[in-house]
């Protein structure tokens, strides 16, 4: 059975919508990248060296990341010479397999929230302004609650104009309580007092929104070491995870805040924001591939209930559906 054909499968066997939302969700990206592709096999009679570098940059144009192209295209190669592959067209499925192979490669990477029964578990929030930090959160309370967890999110990020009484938006809207200070307050001072809450009320997830800008960067990340020794010094092995929200939409500029954020933070994992509104979405395996950071949350819509977790498989059947879906 090929690749397409286990996907399609699994996909149609699925009683919920995960699969149909990465598909929505990665729309723009497949349009853009399927169309090339296609264009490309069309022109092409043998799968050769030419066809190979334009196939590079056409994964270079989807923002898969310099590296991570070149390490595709000689698994690609390899691949294509020990199946004595001479047709373009099954050269689609390769690529399927090699996406999937990329980004569960490396080092052990869960994909999955770090989320224990019996216990605090503490999800920090980081990235700067503009990324949809604090939306993520919102929908992520929201996700949470409807699994049946008792949440409460903490107002940290007391600097930007507004943040706090948008966090208070989400958590009417989730039904989650928030636990906050004035502008300008102290956010070290606010997640403590929300960790204190969070014990005393025996959640189980507390999630703690930070600043996205301060003076200069230097302060920013000094103050979200700061925040960060307050809830190791709470609760021990905490934060559980430290997310990165990042905007899928801003390519290469992404990848380049994940490194600075990593450098203060030990980042456990991406909530890349707004997929749905990018051509571009192979910046999900640039980040995993050259980063090493697993892709946790992804948003794929406006919707409260648009924010998914990432899963390598759904991704690809997201770039890859309008050709999986005609397999017999």
């Amino acid at each position: 059975m090929s690749f397409f054909k286990k996907l399609k499968e699994k996909f149609t066997q699925q009683t919920d919508s995960v699969s149909e939302k990465f598909k929505d969700g990665l729309e723009k990206t497949r349009n853009s990248f399927q169309g090339k592709v296609n264009e490309l096999i069309s022109r092409y009679r043998k799968v050769d060296e030419d066809f190979f570098e334009e196939l590079e940059e056409v994964l270079i144009g989807a923002d898969v990341g310099f590296t991570t192209v070149m390490e595709l295209i000689d698994e690609l190669k390899k691949e294509v010479k020990l199946r004595n592959i001479q047709d373009p067209s099954e050269v689609q499925v390769v690529i399927s397999e090699k996406l999937v192979d990329i980004y569960n490669s490396g080092e052990e990477q869960i994909s999955a929230l770090n989320i224990e029964d019996g216990r605090l578990n503490i999800i920090l929030f980081v990235g700067v302004n503009g990324v949809g930090k604090t939306t993520t959160i919102g929908k992520l309370a929201n996700k949470l609650k409807n699994e049946g967890k008792s949440v409460i999110l903490a107002a940290g990020d007391t600097f930007r104009a507004g943040a706090i009484e948008q966090l208070e938006v989400w958590g009417e809207r989730s039904g989650v309580p928030v636990v906050k200070q004035t502008a300008g307050s102290d956010p070290a001072a606010v997640i403590f007092d929300a960790v204190q809450s969070a014990k005393a009320k025996n959640a189980d997830v507390l999630i703690c929104d930070t600043a996205g800008r301060l003076q200069n960067k230097v302060n920013l990340m000094k103050e979200l070491e700061k925040v960060k020794r307050v809830i190791e010094r709470e609760v021990p092995f905490a934060p559980h995870e430290v997310l990165l929200a990042l905007d899928a939409t801003t390519g290469q500029n992404a990848m380049a805040q994940a490194k600075e954020f990593s450098k203060a933070t030990n980042v456990t994992g991406i909530a890349l924001t707004k997929l749905d509104g990018t051509a571009k979405g192979g910046i999900v395996l640039a980040i995993r591939n050259e980063l090493n950071i697993p892709v946790k949350l992804v948003g794929l819509g406006e919707k409260i209930d648009d924010l998914q977790e990432f899963d390598a498989e759904s991704y690809v059947y997201g770039l890859f559906s309008d050709v999986i879906d005609q397999e017999d």
